[in-house]
């Protein structure tokens, strides 16, 4: 069974408070898009095993999220062994959730494969095991593929609500992703939470030319300051004629807002 994990880019990311357990609490829009993907593709088969193929990331078998996506259902169900084959075209350290999206897209693979029947809400409370944001792609990893799946996150990132943006009607997304990687542990390192004065949800609702100076991605002023690349990234979107650019995530992919 094949499925094409999708990645996804943050509209505004709002770090607002560190909680007791050691994340922190933000708000931020995801959206997926199918126009960067991954390739997964799961068997059945003798014996475990994970093939990389691509931009293969740096990391052991069990590191991974799609055996870690295995194992977590191992415990509560009797599977047999798979063969994992991904192919790696999301980068990774990017702010584009591909790792994340791999993990959700195992989870929806075993659940078909093997007939588990498990609901979205099922898939998505184990997701949020393997990752913060991984509950998010069960759902964009299953709506269609040119949809952009808006969705408002809160929490640690686990909280999902579906909401209408009209702003992004009609609108078309390019992304550059510059040599630079950047850990999440590095671009929270840099980050001082503080709750807005506007709710993310509330300008959301503005015009799209409104966007610019009021809807930021908190992880940008000392990301910047540090990676001066990534700002002029930002500012050539602008020149080329976008109407938001914005970087996405902990970073280092940027990505820019069309009016097509």
């Amino acid at each position: 069974m094949i499925l094409f994990p999708k990645s996804k880019i943050n509209v505004g990311l709002q770090i607002i408070e560190k909680r007791p357990d050691g994340y922190h609490n933000l708000e931020s829009l995801f959206l997926g898009l199918s126009q960067l993907s991954d390739i997964l593709e799961i068997v059945e088969s003798d014996k475990l095993s994970l093939s990389l193929y691509g931009m293969v990331p740096d990391c052991r078998i069990e590191q991974n999220l799609c055996v870690r996506a295995y194992r977590l259902l191992e415990c509560d169900f009797n599977l047999p062994p798979v063969e994992i084959h991904l192919h790696k075209n999301i980068p990774t350290g990017a702010g584009l959730g591909g790792g994340s999206s791999d993990g959700a897209a195992a989870l929806i693979i075993l659940n078909r494969l093997f007939c588990l029947g498990m609901d979205n809400l099922t898939l998505a409370d184990y997701a949020s095991r393997i990752g913060s944001d991984c509950p998010y792609f069960i759902y964009a990893n299953q709506a269609p593929e040119e949809s952009l799946t808006p969705m408002l996150v809160s929490g640690r990132g686990e909280l999902l609500e579906q909401v209408g943006v009209p702003a992004l009607e009609g609108i078309s997304v390019k992304i550059e992703t510059p040599n630079v990687f950047i850990s999440t542990a590095e671009a929270y390192r840099g980050v001082v939470p503080e709750k807005p004065q506007i709710p993310l949800r509330e300008l959301l609702k503005l015009p799209l030319d409104e966007w610019r100076d009021r809807i930021k991605n908190d992880f940008e002023k000392t990301l910047f300051a540090k990676y001066p690349q990534l700002d002029e990234c930002k500012e050539n979107f602008y020149r080329k004629g976008a109407v938001y650019a914005s970087m996405s995530g902990s970073g280092s992919s940027v990505f820019g807002l069309f009016a097509k």
